[in-house]
């Protein structure tokens, strides 16, 4: 990479045009999740920038969460942990009283036409089929949370060969190994609705009973979005805990 090579507007100040490059980079897959970027020293003899505007560059990455600063070790790609983000919002308890991540239970896992919202949310044409998966979250074998996932079928084809019920609890290493697709961030919304019979069979529940819901929306490093779920948990489980200065 060179200055005379960044990408964007040249009207755009250099240190900004440097982020977008290297978020492109990002995309690509130059690095991944949990690898150490060049420093700001090396990436100045590189572009043959000032060492202020690399810094600058970095500094927009590490403020959008795409990258983190380790101190005395240097700035890494940042490896979210969306599981936790969203399990922080009920209070599940194993049977010792402590806080576990949920084991996963496939339900289904097939090809469809998805709705109209759903194609809208992953910016799919009308024609283009996706990926749904459904899937159950437990803990000491009582079913927590019912999820439902769809993911645009040309991205991530290569689900569709794997036995997912051997392949772990957490779904975001997966897209990345197997269909070269990162999820870098995720935006979520929480409502609380009546469960519908199906939710009220997967958690056991009476019919009509309260659930929380939480949408979550799944973008690529570049904002592509990638993934569509839908997440149902009791809400005599959920707990909202803010702090306010």
């Amino acid at each position: 990479m060179s200055a005379p090579a960044l990408k964007g507007d040249h009207r755009l100040p250099l240190y900004q045009r440097l982020a977008d490059s290297l978020r492109e980079d990002l995309r690509a897959g130059r690095w991944r999740p949990g690898d150490r970027v060049p420093s700001e020293n090396e990436l100045a003899v590189d572009t043959g920038l000032a060492a202020g505007t690399v810094r600058q560059a970095l500094a927009r990455l590490v403020d959008e969460g795409l990258l983190e600063r380790r101190h005395g070790k240097g700035t890494f790609v940042r490896r979210p942990s969306f599981d936790q983000s969203l399990f922080r919002f009920f209070r599940f308890r194993s049977i010792d009283g402590t806080k576990p991540v949920p084991v996963s239970r496939i339900r289904a896992c097939t090809t469809a036409i998805p709705s109209r919202y759903v194609r809208e949310k992953l910016q799919m044409n009308e024609e283009g089929r996706a990926i749904t998966i459904r899937r159950l979250r437990v803990i000491d074998d009582q079913p927590v949370l019912s999820e439902e996932i769809w993911l645009p079928e040309e991205r991530f084809a290569a689900l569709m060969d794997l036995d997912l019920q051997k392949a772990g609890d957490l779904l975001y290493p997966i897209y990345d190994t197997e269909c070269g697709q990162i999820v870098a961030s995720a935006e979520e919304v929480l409502t609380v609705e009546t469960a519908d019979n199906d939710v009220c069979q997967n958690l056991g529940l009476d019919v009509a009973a309260p659930v929380v819901v939480i949408e979550r929306l799944a973008r690529s490093y570049d904002g592509t979005p990638l993934e569509w779920r839908r997440s149902w948990g009791r809400a005599d489980q959920f707990s909202y805990h803010t702090e306010i200065r």
